[in-house]
């Protein structure tokens, strides 16, 4: 059996950058706090992440693995030692609340 590769998704061209941001920081937020337990440090995680993707969509990035990959890179510079969390389980977050906007199954990658 062949396995086929995963084609890329791309992004619409952003529209607003302030609504996609506050979409992705409270989106964000909810799913941090609802995986474990709700800490301060979550809030402080979602709005890093969420200036980091749409500082690269303003730069014109709309791949959505190009985007997960910035995130990965950037947020290892965050210290996560007072979270659960780390910069893989919040870069997988984001595409995962991405991919469900955008219609697909997140467990399947299918639309």
């Amino acid at each position: 059996m062949a396995v086929e590769p995963i084609p890329p998704i791309t992004l619409p061209p952003l529209q607003d950058p302030v609504q996609e941001g506050d979409w992705l920081r409270q989106g964000l937020q909810q799913w941090l706090n609802q995986e474990f337990i709700p800490e301060g440090i979550n809030a402080t995680i979602a709005e890093r992440a969420a200036q980091i993707f749409v500082r690269q969509r303003l730069e014109g990035e709309n791949d959505l693995g190009s985007l997960v990959i910035a995130i990965v890179t950037e947020m290892q510079a965050f210290d996560f030692r007072e979270s659960f969390f780390s910069e893989f389980a919040v870069a997988n977050a984001v595409s995962d609340l991405i991919l469900e906007s955008l219609g697909y199954e997140t467990c399947c990658g299918q639309s």
